[in-house]
């Protein structure tokens, strides 16, 4: 299996000076989680999520990741890719460029935003998304191969143009999608894409829904020059050798981030001010209860949270239904940047050695 880092860049409460020393904290992150072996860092595009995600600009940050690492892959998770968010033609020269600086380390993630904020504050049709994004992941591993590239179609129209630089990786570098719904896995891997989930499944489900994804990848129509066959879910984790200590943090910090993404995507409103709740400690009674069910039969694959152990035996449950990769969801709104580099560490000294 691989093991990766997904950053949202959460922050509950933020001033000017605590949303900067975030942007190092995560900075410090992904620079030691290259150090002890994980394969992966992932950043998010997103726009006007307060406290959810401050991660605007993600080409800025994994450009200082992959100068401040040397092996990790770089992953965009995702660009957003209709037209007001990134035109085609800029998200080929940007990912381009960072194959080429990063020594062909790029992982390109695609999406289309499912909320009313970013939506509303570019100006998009939401019944467009679908098939804007369709154009465009269809437009750039073209603008990639071909020399001279043009274009006509239904969102875009480009005369004879050099698209330059082109990437280092052949054909180009792995391409996904990001899949909030069963369904979509499906019609990411007819089109020969990795996918991005969200891990909530029973193990049941989720083998089931890895089985659907590669029969889809086998009669794939790939959208790009090559196929990327990669499954991948994204617990929120905390893994410390205090068990009761990554229960307690854990748990706060994966209710945050389910209250955070109930704020935004699960809203007919847009709303502007910080997310409601999810800032405190679980009582005694929720802390106990949630350790004593932990990866007994028919509980859900969402976190992994706990001691070394623990952790080993919820991945393994994870690989058993037929998952590639995990992004931990470890920079939660409500984790102390201590504990979050503490995790890093404990699992790369007592968790990957049993999956690598």
């Amino acid at each position: 299996m691989k093991f990766s880092l997904f950053f949202e860049m959460q922050i509950a409460d933020p001033t000017r000076a605590s949303e900067a020393q975030l942007f190092r904290d995560c900075l410090a992150q992904a620079e030691l989680a290259d150090s002890v072996g994980f394969d992966g860092v992932w950043a998010v595009e997103h726009h006007g999520l307060y406290e959810y995600a401050h991660c605007s600009a993600p080409e800025i940050f994994l450009s200082f990741v992959a100068a401040r690492t040397k092996k990790i892959a770089i992953g965009h998770g995702v660009t957003l890719l209709p037209g007001r968010y990134n035109h085609p033609i800029r998200v080929a020269e940007r990912i381009a460029t960072l194959d080429i600086l990063s020594g062909g380390r790029v992982i390109w993630g695609t999406g289309k935003s499912g909320t009313k904020v970013e939506q509303g504050a570019f100006e998009l049709d939401p019944s467009t998304l679908e098939s804007q994004w369709l154009e465009a992941l269809h437009m750039i591993p073209r603008m990639w191969r071909e020399e001279i590239f043009e274009w006509d179609g239904k969102f875009y129209k480009i005369p004879p143009t050099r698209i330059i630089p082109k990437p280092v990786q052949d054909p180009h570098p792995p391409i996904f999608a990001a899949c909030s719904r069963p369904e979509l896995a499906v019609g990411a891997g007819e089109l020969g894409l990795g996918v991005l989930n969200f891990a909530l499944y029973e193990d049941s489900v989720l083998k089931e829904r890895v089985n659907d994804y590669r029969a889809a990848i086998a009669r794939a129509k790939p959208a790009g020059e090559s196929v990327t066959n990669r499954f991948c879910c994204n617990p929120a984790a905390l893994v410390l050798r205090d068990d009761k200590k990554a229960s307690e943090y854990g748990l706060r910090g994966s209710t945050y981030f389910l209250r955070s993404m109930m704020h935004y995507y699960l809203t007919e409103k847009r709303p502007t001010g910080g997310v409601v709740g999810g800032r405190q400690m679980p009582t005694e009674r929720t802390l106990e209860a949630f350790r004593s069910t932990r990866n007994k039969p028919g509980t859900q694959l969402s976190t992994v949270i706990g001691d070394p152990a623990c952790a080993r035996e919820t991945i393994q449950r994870f690989k058993d239904a037929g998952v590639d990769e995990l992004v931990f969801m470890m920079q939660t709104g409500t984790q102390p940047h201590e504990l979050i580099m503490e995790s890093i560490r404990t699992m790369a000294e007592d968790v990957f050695p049993h999956f690598k």
